[in-house]
């Protein structure tokens, strides 16, 4: 039979590290789950800026050709010098493409870029046939003539990007295509500049680009480029979503956490349907999740094994504080918040009982610690507004709320006019300061219930629970107020600073079923915005 000593020292183990694992338990359902989705949104939205790079890349190297060809329609379409000279200019100008010829309309290559295929026939290449009927931007695909006639220093296989467009002359008569190549490899640099940044706290990120066609990979790491492939996130990003899951991938026969977007266009170019996928190894990506656990075990066990240590120093005669210990120990595991009774007239029972406090208070420190991190994952470190991972969340909680109250939820997305040109005169410290005025000013404004967010650069999303499903004269109202707000002018270091703001709206659900459709509608509508002259505002 155990000494009293012996059994006090046991039961006051077992007391210890029962109420470290209560409470840690407590603490890791509540930050596991929130750290874990904080982690998983900061993937979703790598892989969307990914996904809307791509996109804008797109649309802009399309716009590129669209513009040359207004400029063959006031060319000779006889004069192949006049021709090549033209398109020779495009090449220089944007380095992106590799190859530009004009192809009359037999199909035969008339003029091109460093004279690569000039005369050959290829009526019946796709950047014809497809480019004589309207613009035409295909797939990623290996060069088939011109693998041999480009120089290629890495002798890996040249994958392009086909853009054409028809071209007519002043009459409006079809005269030929203007077609182009695009460099695949402005994709990896695109790759670069999104991964970058995120080198110093997310380590072993894989970035995957997957065509909509047979799941093939247009990018990612090299064993997998020109290779179908099916994971759950491509069938979810291909339903036109965005989001993160954690799945095993087969072909490495791991569990990663992966965030996922799809390239639904920009502007005027529908898009070609690019799932964007990244990917991070579990283990890795959930490490501070894993040292946090590791970090209240190994606490549980210390303190359980130095209590021990004091209660066996002790007699029978303190059993009675220590059942009261025990039952605040039961109360703290119930859920009360209580504190462990401190008996000041025994000097070891004193250091038991203050000892437990402490180790209570430390743990709800550590876990008012993690809700502060939390926090701050949720908010600008510039201006201290929610930022986009408290957009996506907080669009949750207003559309059920919008439900129940049978309301609707209308998205102002605002970008400052001039913002640019004051970061080029004054430096970027100075336009830090300007986006803080502003921020200030926009809180300053906003009503209770409305909430206005930084997602970027000089761009804000304010989210308005209104009424009706059109906007109403008070929405306007207030749209228009925020244009004059903003153009007062913001003392800055003594400089007396102007600029404007231009704002595009959208409601849901009425102008989309998905708020993330919404908010990209209501970009949309400021880009009009923009195009009217700026400095006023568009509904969707």
């Amino acid at each position: 039979m155990l000494n009293l000593r012996t059994a006090f020292a046991l039961v006051l183990a077992v007391i210890i590290f029962l109420l470290t694992f209560l409470l840690s338990i407590v603490i890791s359902q509540r930050t596991t789950t929130q750290v874990e989705e904080n982690i998983g949104a900061s993937l979703s939205q790598v892989a969307y800026q990914m996904a809307d790079k791509l996109d804008y890349f797109m649309w802009s190297h399309a716009g590129e050709v669209d513009m040359l060809s207004q400029m063959l329609t006031y060319a000779n379409a006889d004069n192949p010098d006049e021709l090549r000279t033209l398109i020779e200019q495009l090449k220089k100008s944007f380095p992106s493409f590799t190859w530009v010829a004009f192809i009359d309309p037999s199909g035969k290559v008339k003029a091109s870029s460093d004279g690569i295929l000039t005369g050959s026939d290829i009526s019946a290449r796709p950047v014809f046939t497809e480019g004589r009927k309207g613009r035409f931007i295909g797939d990623v695909h290996e060069a088939v003539l011109l693998s041999k006639l480009l120089p290629n220093p890495s002798g890996e296989p040249l994958q392009f990007v086909d853009i054409s467009t028809p071209v007519f002359n002043k009459k409006g008569e079809w005269i030929g295509v203007l077609a182009a190549h695009l460099s695949w490899e402005w994709a990896r640099e695109v790759e670069k500049s999104i991964l970058k940044p995120l080198q110093d706290r997310m380590n072993q990120l894989d970035v995957f680009i997957v065509s909509k066609k047979d799941n093939t990979v247009l990018l990612g790491p090299r064993k997998y480029v020109f290779r179908p492939m099916d994971t759950g996130s491509i069938q979810q990003a291909q339903k036109e979503s965005n989001g993160w899951t954690t799945e095993q991938w087969p072909e490495d026969n791991g569990s990663y956490l992966t965030g996922y977007a799809y390239g639904a266009g920009y502007m005027n170019y529908p898009g070609l349907g690019w799932s964007v996928l990244v990917r991070q190894p579990a283990d890795i990506a959930f490490s501070s999740v894993n040292e946090l656990n590791r970090f209240i075990v190994v606490t549980g066990i210390i303190m359980a094994i130095v209590f021990a240590v004091l209660g066996a120093l002790v007699a029978g005669w303190i059993a009675k504080p220590l059942r009261r210990i025990a039952q605040a120990a039961d109360q703290l595991r119930s859920g009360y918040h209580v504190k462990i009774p401190i008996f000041h007239a025994i000097k070891d029972l004193n250091i038991l009982s203050s000892s437990l406090n402490n180790l209570v208070d430390n743990l709800t420190r550590t876990e008012s610690a993690l809700d502060h991190m939390a926090d701050l994952a949720h908010h600008d470190k510039l201006t201290g507004l929610p930022n986009r991972i408290a957009l996506d969340t907080y669009m949750e909680i207003a559309m059920k709320q919008a439900r129940e109250n049978n309301t609707t939820l209308t998205f102002l997305y605002l970008d400052l006019d001039g913002f640019k040109l004051v970061n080029d005169t004054w430096g970027h410290p100075f336009g830090d300061k300007l986006l803080r005025h502003v921020a200030e000013r926009l809180g300053a404004y906003m009503q209770a219930q409305d909430v206005v967010f930084r997602i970027g650069g000089d761009e804000f999303v304010i989210l308005l629970k209104t009424q009706t499903s059109t906007p109403s004269e008070e929405t306007l109202n207030m749209a228009n107020d925020l244009i004059r707000l903003l153009n007062e002018p913001f003392l800055i270091e003594d400089e007396v600073i102007r600029i404007g703001c231009s704002i595009g709206g959208a409601i849901w659900p009425s102008n989309a079923g998905d708020p993330i459709e919404t908010i990209r509608l209501a970009d949309k509508a400021l880009y009009v915005s923009k195009q009217k002259g700026k400095n006023c505002v568009t509904f969707y």
